[in-house]
Order: C-alpha cells, then sequence, then structure tokens
C-alpha cells in the first residue's frame, strides 16, 4: 500500500483501489456508515475505537495507522485528551514509543498537559510498561525542572526504580541523580525512597553510604511514628508507605547493623541485633504487626550467628547449620558467609559444602537466593563463587579455575570492578592450573571488564 498524506487519504485509496463502497467498508468494519463517510470527508475527527475498527477492515496491523495518528491528533484535528490518553496507552500496551516521544514533544508546548500525562505514566508504571512510562517521567521532569514540585521528585523517584538493573555503574548513577529529591517527595515516599537507595548503595558496598541513609531513614521513620501516633492521623487520608512506619525504624537499624558488619565492628553488629528485634515499643498490635515483629525477631537470630561466625568463633557452624537447614531461604547467604569465613580463617568445612551441595553448584537463575532484591543477589553470587573458587584452590579441590572465570563473567556482566580484579589477582596466582582453553576464556572475559571500565568511565565524564 502506496503512503499518502493522511490516514483519510490510506483509506480513500484503499476503497478506490478495491471499487468499496462506504457502506461496504461499514460493514467489513463495524463502523456506522454516516460516521465512515464525515470521517473520510474530513468532517469529523478520528477516534482510536474508529482507527481500530478501520485497520481491522483494511486487513492491517493495529500500529500500522499509529505514526500517522500522530499528525491526526496533533496537526489534522483539535488535540483532545480523549483521544490522547488512550492513544499513548496503546501505544505503550505496543511498544510504540517512538509515536508517544513525537506526540509529548509537541503536547508539551502547552503546560496544562504536564499534569494529565504524569498521571498517564503513573498508570503505566503501576502495569509495568516501565519504557513508556520512563519517556512520560522524563518530559514531565524536563518541563518542571525548574519547579521545586512534589511531582519532579516523584518523576525522578520513579525514573530511579525504572533504571536499577544488574549494571552497577548504571545503578550508581540513578542512585547519584535521585538522591537530592528525597526531601521533596511526600512523607511516605521519603521512607521508601531511602530504602531503595539503601539497598541500592549496600549492592554497590558504599557501606558509610549505606550508615548514612539508615540514620536519615531512622530519623525521619521516628518522627511520623511519633506524629501520627499522637494526632492519630494514621485514620486520615494520607498516602500510606508501603510498610508501616515502624517498620522502617527496625530496618534502619538492621541496616546500621549490616554495615557494621562490613566495617568487621562485630561488637557494634551484635549490640544494634537488639534494637531491632525489641519492639517493645511498637503500638500496634494486630496481625501484621506480631507478623512484622516475628520476621525481625528471626534475622536477628540468624544474624547473631553469622556475626559470631564472621568474628572468627568456628564453633558456632555446627550450630548454624542446623539451624539454616530448615530455613531456605537463608541458606544461599549461610553458606556464602561460611566459606568466606573459611578462607579468612583457613578452616575446612567440605562437610557443609556437602550437605549443601545443591546451593554450591552452579546455577544462571538467581531466583530464590535469599530475600534481597535481584540488584544484592546477584553482587553476592558472583562475590560467593569467587570466595568458593578461593577456598577449592587453596585446598587443592578441582574446579577452583572454572569458577574464577564463572565469577569473572557475572562481575562483567554486573559490572562490579571490585569482585572482578579479586578474581584477577586470584587466577594470576594459580594461572598455572589453567588448561589452555581457560586461559583463552579468561583473556575473552578480561576484554569483557576492560569494555565495562570504559563504560563506567563514561558514565562518570557524563555526570559530571
Amino acid at each position: 500500500m502506496e503512503p499518502a498524506a493522511t490516514i483519510r487519504d490510506q483509506l480513500a485509496n484503499y476503497l478506490s483501489k478495491r471499487e468499496m463502497s462506504i457502506n461496504q467498508f461499514a460493514i467489513r468494519s463495524g463502523i456506522n456508515s454516516g460516521t465512515l463517510s464525515r470521517i473520510i470527508n474530513g468532517h469529523q475527527p478520528i477516534a482510536m475505537s474508529h482507527l481500530e475498527l478501520i485497520t481491522q477492515g483494511m486487513g492491517v496491523s493495529e500500529d500500522y495507522f499509529y505514526s500517522l495518528y500522530v499528525e491526526e491528533c496533533v496537526y489534522h484535528s483539535a488535540p483532545t485528551w480523549r483521544r490522547l490518553r488512550p492513544f499513548i496507552v496503546r501505544c505503550a500496551e505496543l511498544g510504540r514509543t517512538d509515536c508517544i516521544e513525537r506526540l509529548v514533544h509537541n503536547l508539551l508546548d502547552n503546560l496544562t498537559y504536564v499534569p494529565m500525562l504524569f498521571e498517564v505514566a503513573e498508570g503505566l508504571f503501576e502495569q509495568g510498561h516501565w519504557p513508556a512510562a520512563a519517556l512520560l517521567y522524563e518530559n514531565v521532569s524536563a518541563s518542571e525542572k525548574y519547579q521545586y514540585s512534589e511531582r519532579l521528585a516523584l518523576c525522578q523517584y520513579r525514573l530511579f526504580r525504572i533504571a536499577l538493573g544488574e549494571d552497577q555503574s548504571t545503578n550508581l548513577r540513578a542512585a547519584t541523580l535521585f538522591e537530592s529529591y528525597i526531601p521533596r517527595l511526600d512523607e511516605a515516599d521519603q521512607l521508601d525512597g531511602l530504602k531503595e537507595l539503601m539497598v541500592v548503595y549496600y549492592s554497590l558496598h558504599q557501606w558509610h553510604k549505606v550508615d548514612e541513609l539508615a540514620q536519615e531513614l531512622l530519623r525521619l521513620a521516628t518522627i511520623q511514628y511519633e506524629y501520627l501516633s499522637y494526632t492519630k492521623r494514621e485514620h486520615m487520608n494520607r498516602k500510606k508507605s508501603v510498610y508501616p512506619v515502624y517498620y522502617y525504624i527496625l530496618y534502619a537499624h538492621l541496616m546500621r547493623s549490616s554495615a557494621c558488619v562490613e566495617w568487621e565492628d562485630y561488637d557494634s553488629a551484635l549490640t544494634l541485633i537488639k534494637s531491632y528485634t525489641d519492639g517493645s515499643w511498637v503500638r500496634e498490635v494486630d496481625g501484621e504487626a506480631q507478623q512484622i515483629l516475628a520476621q525481625f525477631k528471626e534475622w536477628g537470630k540468624a544474624n547473631t550467628y553469622l556475626y559470631r561466625l564472621l568474628a572468627g568463633q568456628q564453633e558456632v557452624i555446627p550450630e548454624y547449620v542446623e539451624y539454616i537447614s530448615t530455613r531456605s531461604s537463608e541458606i544461599f547467604m549461610a553458606v556464602y558467609k561460611i566459606i568466606q569465613s573459611a578462607n579468612r580463617y583457613h578452616w575446612k568445612v567440605d562437610q557443609v559444602l556437602n550437605r549443601f551441595s545443591r546451593y554450591v553448584s552452579y546455577r544462571t537463575d538467581l531466583k530464590g537466593l535469599g530475600t534481597h532484591n535481584q540488584q544484592v543477589i546477584a553482587d553476592q553470587y558472583a562475590r560467593f563463587l569467587f570466595e568458593l573458587a578461593s577456598y577449592y584452590l587453596h585446598n587443592k579441590r578441582g574446579g577452583g579455575i572454572g569458577l574464577i572465570l564463572l565469577s569473572l563473567e557475572l562481575s562483567a556482566r554486573i559490572n562490579s570492578e571490585s569482585t572482578a580484579m579479586k578474581c584477577v589477582d586470584l587466577f594470576e596466582q594459580y594461572r598455572h592450573e589453567a588448561s589452555g582453553q581457560e586461559q583463552e576464556e579468561y583473556k575473552l572475559l578480561i576484554r569483557k571488564v576492560m569494555d565495562s571500565n570504559e563504560k563506567k568511565d563514561h558514565y562518570a565524564v557524563s555526570f559530571v
């Protein structure tokens, strides 16, 4: 079919070539013949419902006329939100972000469309159409960049969440861009934003940043909890955070404890466990509160074993192993930390590896490995493979070189420079044990690591 200036032209050409009357096409498409006549003659704008019936009647793909429909909405008829909104939503569903971009570029000359586009973006975000939602959020942000508004902050919050993935350099850039907008968010979103930001910095091993954000989360959540309790505002029409406010107080103590562990300050970490396992101050007594308090107590018990292990108390291993054996979500992290401690203190833990061999074997699907999000899990799994490789090589067990290569491959994929450098150092120590094929694979992976570092440097320069 030859391209024409408008949808009407194409439809008229279609009818002419097939010697088909308006009435005949009306029957085929299901559009009222009078409506169809007015559309062809330019006396009535084309609604989305009409466009869908026209494409069905012509036997072309649903989005066949979408590029022309942008022109139809903007230039060939007066823009109306009743037509624009369903068009944007359907473009998002069909992946036609090119049409959304062209349409929005024209619409934002009129700032009255900003709140409406934001509302559509929120709906698309909730439905999982993130590429289209991101495009709308970016354009709304650009229109409000000089406004100290909550809507601008919400756009940046959503863009932060959309940007997160396996690539650590991308995650760092997203976190850095988002952090300054947190004070502009609604009280509830501030808590959730700080929590999610903290998890990103945790995956990036920036422990001082984790502790700093945990202290800010603790401060804000404590203020909100006291205020809500005394003013009874929980019964008012207010936006609610994902979790009850007291949850964030407990979570802040948990993350501060985790940061202390990474600094090898195990005494402080053990002391902080009491702060998130003692929920006697929580006023709520409903089922949700009981479940949350029980969960933090469970984490506290597991972490007590873990911190003693990391502090070098080898005698805790049997008790810790029995504890995690009935808690599948805890096994991966426990095995990882047992191997890490074994490497640090020169222990033999072959019995643990044999007992949990299913968790030691390599896997590509990381779902189910613990309770953290996928950014943290991917990073932890790369580090786990490195620790396992180190244990195998130091104890003269086979397969260590292969594990280094697996860890290096994953580190390159998620852009984890620190783990990649550890893998390089370990491989060079044991290069003499690598086969020719393994050495060739190592060279290829080093190239990937270098490419990842170049990408990270590019992000740093573009941010500056």
